[in-house]
């Protein structure tokens, strides 16, 4: 397996993570018998609105970086320097969301652009 693979596995762990944080963060807010039910009229604030943009961010992500990574993985095409970009993508990603989650937006957009500039050194790799 590449590293560029393992580090997506690594950023598929922490979506997990992420995941089980916004459902423990929103069961306190709402409890866990409405977030059974339907949630159409849920609406969430601070922290718990906070973490389900964070995760609905970070699906994004992870369909914008894994099909790079695949691509490079099938074609061979694994450098030090994709392997560096997967590197700062999920340091960015933990950061992000560790930020995103806590509030601070500069720092939180500083992450954001720092994985979104890794992802787009992976596809630039491709040619």
């Amino acid at each position: 397996m590449s590293l560029e693979l393992t580090y997506l596995a690594m950023y598929g762990l922490l979506l997990i993570i992420t995941i089980l944080i916004q459902v423990m963060v929103s069961a306190s807010q709402h409890g866990l018998l409405k977030l059974l039910g339907n949630r159409e009229s849920l609406n969430s604030v601070g922290v718990a609105d906070r973490a389900e943009k964070t995760v609905q961010n970070s699906v994004v992500a992870m369909a914008l970086v894994a099909p790079a990574v695949m691509m490079l993985t099938l074609a061979n095409l694994s450098t030090p320097g994709t392997v560096l970009a997967m590197q700062l993508f999920l340091t960015a990603r933990i950061a992000y969301a560790l930020c995103f989650i806590v509030g601070l937006k500069f720092f939180r957009t500083v992450c954001w652009m720092v994985g979104f500039l890794a992802t787009a050194y992976l596809y630039l790799g491709l040619f």
